[in-house]
């Protein structure tokens, strides 16, 4: 493709994955100040730091996502629990991460479903997040206009959670759609190899509820790596199942269901992880050029 890529999509970067350590202004600013970024994702902001980054973001022309996920995982919390106290508190955790999104100028708020139950209670499971999302969808238009999204993750190796596949999400966002149209899907080209679903078939299945995607890697076929499962390594670690070409193959699927194209200006966001003794900085500029490499591809 010889057109610029930034006249297609929007370049964003999952922050709190990119900079898991370090000082939060400072490494914020690395993404703020790269004009190769137009969309950043951030996790929860400590209170008494939240008043330097919402002025931080708005001077930046970011376009801000709020990543939700992060609070689910690192809390154990379960918005499709049976348990309706542990349901609530996840549902209530997850209304608190809106008031802070939008207190951060934030777009788009993220989630994610809670472990998959066993098979025998699946539907109930699908049936309780549903109404979780609902709450957490009217909660948010309460506050504005902040779009509510679930992202897609595995079922079985990682992460483990009810909502994959791709095929249930979907299912799940046609409940949610009949009341509230601002609710979508996230699909992470770094779950599909977990997943087994490939690129095009995702995408297609999911392009009348997608609402925004990510692009990483994973490791799969050696269970002693690090970075085995869900853990989003750099682009070029060896045994990753993502590099070039599945970014040119998921960055074809994207143009195919229209959501990136010229004049557009949806998201495409990066969601990599360095590995241990890796430069932060080092693992975004090599996602930069991962992506240049694909695009130059189509």
């Amino acid at each position: 493709m010889k057109d610029s890529l930034h006249s297609y999509m929007k370049v964003g970067i999952v922050h709190p994955m990119a900079f898991p350590e370090g000082v939060l202004i400072e490494t914020l600013k690395v993404i703020v100040e790269d004009e190769f970024f137009g969309g950043i994702e951030i996790k929860s902001v400590p209170e008494d730091s939240r008043d330097e980054v919402s002025k931080l973001l708005a001077t930046s022309r970011l376009e801000v996502g709020y990543v939700g996920q992060v609070t689910i995982l690192a809390e154990k919390l379960d918005i499709n629990s049976p348990i309706p106290q542990q349901r609530e508190a996840a549902i209530t955790k997850m209304k608190s991460g809106v008031d802070e999104a939008y207190s951060l100028g934030a777009k788009k708020f993220a989630t994610l479903s809670g472990p998959a139950p066993s098979p025998e209670k699946c539907e109930q499971g699908r049936e309780l997040l549903a109404d979780s999302l609902i709450q957490i969808c009217a909660h948010a238009k309460n506050k504005g206009d902040i779009d509510i999204a679930l992202e897609i993750f595995d079922r079985d190796i990682d992460k483990k959670c009810l909502i994959g596949p791709t095929e249930d999400a979907v299912q799940i966002a046609q409940v949610v759609r009949r009341q509230y149209p601002n609710f979508g899907l996230i699909v992470d080209l770094s779950h599909l190899p977990l997943l087994k679903e490939r690129a095009e078939h995702a995408l297609q299945t999911a392009k009348d509820y997608l609402a925004h995607v990510h692009i990483g890697s994973c490791i799969l076929k050696n269970k002693s790596h690090p970075a085995y499962g869900d853990k989003h390594p750099p682009f070029g670690t060896t045994g990753s199942e993502n590099e070039v070409n599945e970014v040119t193959l998921f960055l074809k699927a994207l143009m195919n269901i229209g959501y990136i194209g010229a004049g557009k200006q949806n998201v495409v966001a990066f969601e990599v992880k360095p590995l241990e003794g890796q430069s932060s900085e080092a693992v975004v500029a090599g996602a930069q050029r991962t992506l240049l490499e694909a695009w130059a591809r189509l």
